[in-house]
């Protein structure tokens, strides 16, 4: 165990040196041999993905680590990503931690406020106090919204939960060409431009590399726990095109013929059972044949765009095995290779070039993203592909991401360790959950969890190990019971049985369900899983006492869980503490996050930007969004413009007519609704009106999840042939005042369909 209070001291004090003997404590490592620990966690990756789950998209680094080690087909998650990586980091259930939902959507009750306690430590603060360096990269979406400030307090970021290096990204999503990233503690910028070949994945991939090689600088033999995890293949799905072109073609028989083709591999390979039935289509899921040859042309590309960014995420976790080979450390590494939820159906029935579309309620062309088919997967594009591939990356299981039925919940895990597991090759049918990793990880390592960490009285831990069936394919499993619920769906697994009921939200009830229905009027399905895992035969008539029984159970847990009380409106009892309506801000601050940046949708507003111009000024004053959506406001050519980028597809412009003038002024930029969804901006020097322009139509609910900033641009450039950052002219800018007017038009179902489509 680390130490944590200053050892006594073992040699003697004299007079001088020459009557005292020196002494130093021993190197705080674990034993000789003590393996490293490899988490690879990908984002929106469907149970039929990978290769050697049954796909033909290349995995070939995947696929390996399960031909050298274990696959398991009877993993379970959360349905979502923030309570799923609660859940694996802190072997408790996400209620339980405070993490039901995603970070950004929160309410005021014990299980919603995503506000996780130190009493529920993380493995990471385990490993670093018993030997281990720890290094965390890639996405974290751990942390409330109000504290991913630059001025907010640390205790909710990686090195505030035991890692002692992080490289990535805060939020739930971010763009692989334009990324909004963190190192360690503070914002910096990509290292490159995409011009000159940066991607997000390969740059996090270098930053692994260069953690484990200070590692060895610093100790050559200390073990270290690698928490990887890229954000792919989460929307956007961008990558670089030769690894999309090689996929051309490849999707052209639709998503029907792939999905029973991936089935029939599964059961050959012995992935599934062979009495394992394919679950049906469902009826809000087109035939691919029943579509236009424009349509089924797009959403092959859009598959192959997706399937180009797999491989391309498979190919850097070949980097860390490939390094950690050439080091001589591969055979004592323990990896975990798995993905935090299913396929994500986010893109809806059609897809998206640009799915800040679909978070704002506004209906795609499918004549325009013809014309924009070549340039999806590249940084001029936010696409995501329809949801009929969702569904078929979920083979053979029913539903998606969010939902409590298996194809919400069961996704691919891959253990490999060549010294600790002797099955090449093997396949794992026992039950386990996320909550299971940590208890995993910390039984091979024979290390007891603490009943403290940093004098803070721990919560019991609720996860089991599988490790017992590292060597023995036959092992009873461990994980007998496990409830589930997301956003008003709800399950509950018992020794072998399933009662599970789908209870949408509003504004997404693509189904025909009502999302307004009692939770107590639920039609609830019942099955036998482990003889029927694709849920296809529902027992729910014939066995109403097994019905009865697993309904009970799961209201006995969710009151065990802190799961109360059910909502399907996950923006309801938002937190409304950080929401002021004056804001007044310094030039140069860190990104502010949606959740905490001025709202200004559908709203009047005045912002007042105090300049001293030394006779000519250039540059942002504030901004929020991207080349996807939002405003911004800049001078350009000395003379003062607002910009609203109304989803990149059209923007609307208002230059002032003269320059600005010399020395201590206001620069004025008043919003004035006309109408929901537009209005008209004025600008003025002082109080001279210089320009004005009508802003026929305005973002609704969403610009994205690009920041608010002031004094510069971040990211993919909200401006036109403006490249971040953009900067202000040094010591011009003095303070830029924000003051919304009114209330905002609000639709908390469709903000909430945003929030979750980000996670």
């Amino acid at each position: 165990m680390a130490q944590t209070t200053r050892p006594p001291f073992g040699g003697k004090i004299g007079k001088t040196f020459e009557d005292s003997t020196p002494w130093w404590p021993a190197l705080d490592v674990p034993a000789a041999g003590t393996p490293n620990v490899v988490v690879v966690l990908l984002d929106d990756v469907g149970f039929a993905q990978f290769g050697c789950y049954g796909s033909d998209i290349k995995t070939p680094t995947f696929d390996s680590l399960a031909a050298g080690g274990l696959r398991f087909s009877n993993y379970h998650t959360t349905a979502l990503c923030s309570p799923t990586r609660a859940a694996l980091l802190t072997g408790r259930n996400h209620h339980s931690v405070g993490m039901a939902r995603i970070a950004d959507r929160t309410s005021g009750f014990p299980g919603y406020n995503a506000e996780m306690s130190h009493e529920d430590g993380m493995i990471s603060e385990i490993l670093v106090r018993n030997g281990y360096s720890t290094f965390c990269v890639g996405k974290w979406h751990l942390t409330p919204p109000h504290e991913q400030q630059m001025g907010a307090r640390r205790w909710r970021w990686p090195l505030g939960r035991g890692f002692e290096r992080y490289y990535g990204f805060l939020g739930g999503e971010t763009d692989q060409y334009y990324p909004d990233l963190v190192f360690d503690n503070h914002e910096v910028e990509p290292p490159r431009s995409p011009d000159e070949g940066y991607h997000l994945t390969e740059d996090m991939a270098d930053k692994a590399l260069l953690f484990i090689n200070d590692a060895r600088t610093a100790h050559p033999t200390k073990p270290f726990f690698l928490w990887f995890a890229p954000g792919a293949c989460h929307a956007p799905h961008q990558a670089p095109a030769s690894f999309i072109e090689p996929y051309r073609g490849q999707f052209d028989k639709g998503w029907d013929a792939w999905r029973d083709e991936v089935f029939t591999r599964q059961v050959k390979s012995g992935l599934m059972p062979s009495d394992t039935v394919l679950s049906e289509r469902p009826h809000w899921v087109p035939e691919w044949n029943s579509l236009s040859a424009d349509e089924r042309r797009l959403y092959a590309r859009m598959m192959e765009v997706y399937a180009g960014f797999l491989t391309h995420t498979d190919a850097q976790v070949g980097r860390i095995v490939d390094h950690l080979k050439t080091i001589g450390e591969f055979d004592n590494t323990i990896f975990v290779v798995m993905s935090d939820n299913g396929a994500s159906a986010e893109g809806g029935p059609k897809g998206s070039y640009n799915e800040v579309f679909f978070f704002n309620f506004v209906p795609e062309s499918l004549e325009e993203n013809l014309k924009r088919i070549d340039l999806l997967g590249t940084p001029d594009a936010h696409n995501h592909y329809p949801w009929g591939w969702a569904w078929a990356g979920n083979t053979p299981f029913k539903r998606w991401k969010r939902e409590t039925h298996e194809g919400g919940v069961t996704d691919p895990l891959i253990v490999h360790w060549p010294k600790g597991i002797t099955d090449r090759g093997g396949i794992r049918h026992q039950y386990a959950h996320a909550i299971d990793l940590m208890p995993t990880l910390l039984d091979v390592l024979k290390i007891e969890p603490p009943k403290e960490i940093a004098g803070v009285k721990q919560n019991p831990i609720e996860g089991v190990s599988f490790a017992h069936a590292f060597n023995d394919g036959g092992a009873a499993t461990k994980h007998l019971t496990q409830y589930f619920e997301m956003m008003g769906s709800r399950a509950m697994y018992h020794d072998g049985w399933k009662a599970v009921v789908f209870h949408p939200m509003p504004a997404v009830a693509y189904d025909g369900s009502d999302p307004n229905l009692p939770f107590d009027k639920d039609q609830w399905e019942l099955y036998n899983v482990a003889n029927d895992r694709s849920e296809s035969n529902d027992l729910a008539a014939s066995r109403q006492d097994k019905l009865k029984e697993m309904i009970a159970l799961w209201w006995k847990e969710a009151e065990s869980h802190r799961v109360l009380p059910l909502n399907n409106q996950p923006g309801k009892f938002g937190d409304r503490r950080h929401h002021r309506e004056r804001y007044v801000y310094r030039p140069g601050i860190g990104s502010l996050p949606r959740a905490v940046a001025p709202n200004l949708h559908n709203r009047g507003f005045r912002i007042i930007a105090e300049v001293d111009s030394p006779g000519s000024v250039n540059g942002a004053i504030c901004a929020h969004g991207s080349a996807s959506a939002g405003y911004a406001i800049y001078v350009r050519d000395n003379r003062l413009h607002y910009l609203h980028n109304f989803l990149g597809l059209q923007r609307f412009v208002a230059a002032a007519n003269v320059p600005v003038p010399r020395g201590k002024h206001q620069l004025i930029v008043d919003f004035t609704m006309t109408g929901r969804f537009k209005g008209n901006v004025e600008l003025f020097y002082d109080d001279l009106p210089v320009g004005s322009a009508e802003i026929p139509i305005t973002v609704p609910f969403f610009y994205g999840t690009a920041g608010f900033t002031v004094g510069y641009l971040r990211g993919h450039s909200v401006i036109e042939h403006e490249h971040a950052p953009f900067a202000f002219t040094p010591g011009a800018l003095i303070t830029v005042t924000v003051e919304p007017e009114g209330q905002t038009w609000r639709d908390p179902a469709r903000e909430d369909r945003a929030a979750r489509a980000t996670q």
